[in-house]
């Protein structure tokens, strides 16, 4: 059985979900894998342009020999009616090249992200099972007219395809009204790439209370300033990409560093005592279940986290403390630094939460 995976992201960026997902499938039965690269579903932001020159860390991957990657071009007009009908004059070599590789063998679809394009294929290659990889409130990332598209084709494509697997429980509650086969498919990790865990307690008075991630319209500036000025002895340390601005006066215990690849994170975060993901609770994340969690926890770090999405309905897991006001900060942070792991126990985390056991237990192949 060969893969077709049209990704919300591409290729050569920073290993997400989708790439984990290929390589699984791949892992699991040696057969080949087409991806489709992801090309603009709604109309250009001046925003779009500002990011030209951030860097984010991203990693060019060498594509493996069992994998080709195929980019579509298209026009940005993506939200107005009739637009697959102009793209679809570009598109004519996208789907001679996705005909011909499922006419060879059975094929497995994979929509990671609602398109037009992605509608065509479902309709247009037969005999394969369909997938939705349902990772995030896609409309929620748009506004005006693209939202209200974006939504519309998310739900015919939820209707169109065999199975969804979602992200979240969010997720998974919603698209249960229109699809009968929903399954519950969290996000994981990559043992490979883990350093060890720390299990041990720093003994600087200094602590570190470090975040690493994007820096976007989801991050609670409000929450990291008032956790600065509650901790004032300890350092907020702050890295990734920043595409909001931050607060033109800042607490001086907060430490801004640049964007690094995946492996320097995870070596970066050996340094901090507590592991931060400060997210507003608001449309945006709503359906998030971060995959920074994992992370954390894998290198047994205790984890602050704002009660948002999925991580809403971890409060009785170890290691785990949630924030509900600005008010309850300091407590949860002496609680966090007064944690300890074992060994046992985050080896025990790393092997329940692979992005292999995970894609195992959809069964979809």
């Amino acid at each position: 059985m060969r893969l077709i995976y049209l990704s919300p992201v591409p290729w050569a960026s920073f290993a997400q979900r989708p790439h984990k997902f290929v390589e699984w499938f791949h892992g699991r039965t040696g057969d080949e894998v087409l991806w489709v690269d992801p090309y603009p579903t709604r109309f250009p932001l001046l925003s779009d342009f500002r990011r030209f020159g951030i860097q984010d860390g991203q990693e060019q991957m060498a594509n493996p020999p069992w994998l080709r990657v195929i980019r579509p071009y298209s026009l940005p007009i993506e939200p107005l009616p009739g637009s697959g009908w102009v793209n679809a004059l570009i598109w004519r070599r996208v789907f001679h090249e996705l005909d011909a590789f499922a006419s060879q063998q059975p094929a497995l679809l994979v929509i990671g992200k609602p398109s037009v394009l992605a509608l065509a294929v479902v309709g247009r290659i037969k005999g394969c099972r369909t997938v939705y990889d349902a990772m995030d409130d896609f409309p929620a990332f748009y506004s005006g007219f693209s939202r209200w598209a974006m939504r519309r084709r998310e739900q015919q494509l939820v209707r169109s395809v065999s199975t969804v697997l979602a992200s979240s429980t969010a997720l998974k509650q919603r698209w249960s009204d229109l699809q009968t086969d929903v399954r519950l498919v969290l996000n994981g990790l990559d043992l490979n790439v883990l350093p060890p865990p720390k299990v041990s307690a720093a003994t600087s008075n200094q602590k570190v209370l470090g975040y690493v991630g994007t820096i976007a319209a989801w991050f609670d500036w409000e929450w990291v300033i008032a956790l600065a000025k509650a901790r004032p002895a300890d350092v907020v340390r702050l890295i990734g990409p920043m595409f909001v601005p931050a607060p033109v006066v800042m607490p001086q215990n907060i430490e801004m560093l640049p964007p690094c690849n995946h492996q320097a994170v995870l070596v970066a975060m050996q340094d901090f005592d507590v592991g931060l993901i400060p997210f507003k609770k608001n449309d945006l994340t709503a359906s998030v279940d971060p995959i920074k969690y994992y992370e954390y926890r894998a290198l047994g770090l205790p984890v602050i986290s704002t009660d948002f999405g999925e991580m809403a309905l971890r409060g009785g897991a170890g290691g785990t403390f949630l924030s509900q006001t600005s008010k309850d900060i300091n407590d949860l942070v002496q609680a966090a630094l007064l944690y300890r792991e074992d060994k046992e126990s985050v080896r025990h985390f790393r092997t329940s939460n692979t992005w292999e056991s995970r894609f195992d237990s959809a069964k979809i192949i």
